[in-house]
């Protein structure tokens, strides 16, 4: 787990800036859920047999005797709140959420046990068209962020049965080889037999070559299905590409899956993924219903905004130096009509006491643009001295009176 810092919170808050204003723009409302719920509300959803259940959650008994849990995703508690507070089975319903998540996993590079997410998700709507809306809101986040090299990729799970006769299918095929299989490919055919399909061994790689494919297994509906969403995906211009081995790692997934990738952060180059999870609901204890969704990884994205470039720091604009007690209670006055006249306006006024020069000094160190003085003399002549701290420009003397429109026209201009 790990701190934010605030050299990092521009890039933070660039980035949740961004996707609230795009998951807004597609009418998406956010919810907020708990990072602890009931353990079952993970076990049912994401399915007793997967890594994130027997080896990944943080999960202890409370004083009740009730087993509790650390959020490892956001879609299993969104669904729990969704049918506890009513909202379900009625018109398509849009929301999203961000938050921190929590997986007992080996630390590295973008993946950390405390990691954050932000995530879209739509129920009530069963047809190609959501889901092309999500890829869609996706690029646009990308877009926004002015990131370029991130590739989609997407699949078609089809629907229950279609995976059922797939997987006897994949553990015949894979049965002929268990001499040649390690240990957790193994394990995986047996427990989850289409997670071997996103093996990083090579050697098994090299087998699935000639495995049967989970697409020659789809029916006509669930053929049609992703046949709607690429070709709207066309319709749109946004690139993708078709992998039948792509597969999700929890069990509620059905139809259409896809992930967006980058080569830029290394091993972990997946940064947004999600697809159609029909039955999760129906699991959570609900009547069937439709829904489809995704989440992204805020840290992977961070991480590719800052190789991006062109982040505004949130330097303050003004430092207020003051000569003493008597002008550093004008200068917080001004400082607080500054503020109260424009908002935008980022200003430090001088903490304490201190000789002009060590004053200039904490000014330069913050990155301030300008020093507003107040010395005795501004003070009786009610101005104030305004010095460029980054420029090669002369300083000037306002009035008080005027202050407030030359900010206003300096800030137009920076």
């Amino acid at each position: 787990m790990h701190d934010i810092l605030p050299a990092d919170m521009p890039y933070w808050q660039l980035l949740e800036k961004t996707v609230t204003a795009v998951f807004s723009s597609y009418g998406f409302e956010e919810i907020r859920v708990p990072v602890l719920e009931k353990t079952e509300v993970f076990t049912r959803a994401i399915g007793p047999a997967t890594d994130v259940v027997e080896k990944e959650m943080y999960t202890f008994e409370d004083r009740n005797g009730d087993f509790l849990s650390l959020r490892p995703e956001g879609t299993a508690g969104i669904v729990r709140a969704a049918l506890q507070n009513g909202l379900l089975y009625g018109s398509p319903l849009r929301l999203w959420h961000a938050g921190p998540m929590f997986r007992h996993e080996r630390p590295q590079k973008g993946r950390t046990r405390q990691f954050h997410q932000a995530g879209a998700e739509v129920f009530g709507a069963e047809g190609p068209d959501v889901d092309t809306e999500l890829l869609a809101m996706g690029e646009r986040i990308w877009k926004r962020l002015g990131l370029q090299n991130i590739r989609l990729e997407l699949n078609s799970l089809g629907n229950s049965q279609e995976r059922t006769v797939y997987r006897q299918k994949l553990v015949e095929f894979l049965s002929a080889y268990s001499k040649e299989l390690d240990h957790e490919t193994l394990q995986r055919m047996q427990r989850n037999p289409l997670r071997v399909l996103d093996s990083k061994n090579e050697k098994v790689q090299a087998i699935l070559e000639n495995a049967p494919r989970l697409p020659d297994f789809l029916g006509e509906e669930s053929r049609r299905h992703f046949e709607g969403v690429r070709r709207m995906l066309d319709r749109l211009n946004i690139e993708y590409t078709v992998n039948p081995r792509l597969v999700r790692g929890l069990d509620y997934y059905c139809h259409t899956v896809f992930e967006w990738m980058t080569s830029d952060l290394g091993a972990q180059g997946t940064v947004c993924a999600g697809g159609r999870y029909d039955g999760l609901i129906e699991l959570q204890g609900g009547k069937p219903w439709p829904a489809t969704g995704f989440a992204m990884g805020l840290e992977r994205l961070v991480e590719l905004v800052k190789q991006a470039g062109g982040v505004p720091v949130h330097w303050p604009h003004v430092y207020l130096v003051h000569s003493g007690p008597a002008t550093q209670l004008e200068g917080f006055a001004i400082a607080e009509e500054l503020r109260e006249a424009i908002p935008t306006l980022r200003i430090v006024c001088n903490a304490g006491s201190g000789s002009f020069r060590s004053q200039f000094k904490r000014a330069d160190r913050s990155g301030a643009a300008l020093a507003l003085v107040i010395g005795d003399d501004e003070l009786d002549q009610r101005k104030v001295t305004i010095k460029h701290l980054r420029e090669q420009v002369e300083q000037e003397s306002m009035s008080r009176e005027g202050l407030t429109a030359w900010m206003e026209h300096w800030l137009g201009e920076h």
